[in-house]
């Protein structure tokens, strides 16, 4: 559980880390919100994560786009059902493809763009309530640790966000960035991304 945690807090991370550095007008958005509720208070505490509804709209549409783990857990028919009209008997396994459904058109407008706006002011949230956001799985499959997990990321990226200025090196743009995704129990990307990391100093 502790590699699982480990692992998909740093693919969310990851993730976020390269939609910033590919989208500057929502970096600057987040760290101006995050820098003025902190001000001169150079750590984040917990107490300070509601008010960052910019940033928490980030990691919803990171969640979105690219879910940690792509393929939710199995689940199993306890009986036949006829769903949309599909038969489906019972014992019948399935899988809920999250990484489908966050970029379904059905439910989403530009469903393959970074757009953290579409969550401003919106009730869908990612706790298995909302179907079409799903990347912590719903019911009793969902993850035990949805609660930790997301306070984990959001003390992260608001840290990472407020303390340091972030640019790529020199040479390197936007468009250079490779995000090809390795699909397996978790979802990382294939190459590693390089930053330049500078202080911040309020």
């Amino acid at each position: 559980m502790f590699a699982a945690g480990t692992d998909t807090t740093f693919i969310t991370l990851d993730w976020a880390m390269t939609e910033l550095l590919m989208n500057p007008q929502a970096m600057e958005k987040a760290q101006k919100e995050v820098r003025s509720i902190l001000g001169e208070r150079r750590v984040v505490a917990e107490s300070d994560l509601h008010q960052l509804e910019y940033m928490r709209a980030v990691i919803k549409e990171i969640f979105r786009l690219h879910p940690q783990v792509p393929v939710l857990v199995p689940r199993e028919s306890m009986e036949d059902v006829v769903i949309e009209g599909y038969r489906i008997p019972a014992k019948t396994r399935f899988f809920v493809n999250a990484w489908a459904i966050g970029r379904d058109p059905e439910s989403w407008e530009d469903p393959n763009a970074f757009k953290p706006e579409r969550f401003l002011g919106s009730d869908i949230d990612y706790r298995g309530q909302d179907f079409e956001l799903i990347p912590f799985g719903a019911g009793r499959r969902g993850c035990p640790a949805i609660t930790f997990a997301t306070a984990v990321v959001e003390l992260a990226l608001a840290q990472l966000l407020y303390i340091f200025v972030w640019e790529l090196p020199p040479g390197i743009t936007a468009k250079d960035l490779d995000l090809t995704e390795v699909f397996g129990i978790s979802m990382h990307r294939r190459e590693h991304l390089h930053v330049v990391a500078k202080p911040y100093f309020p």
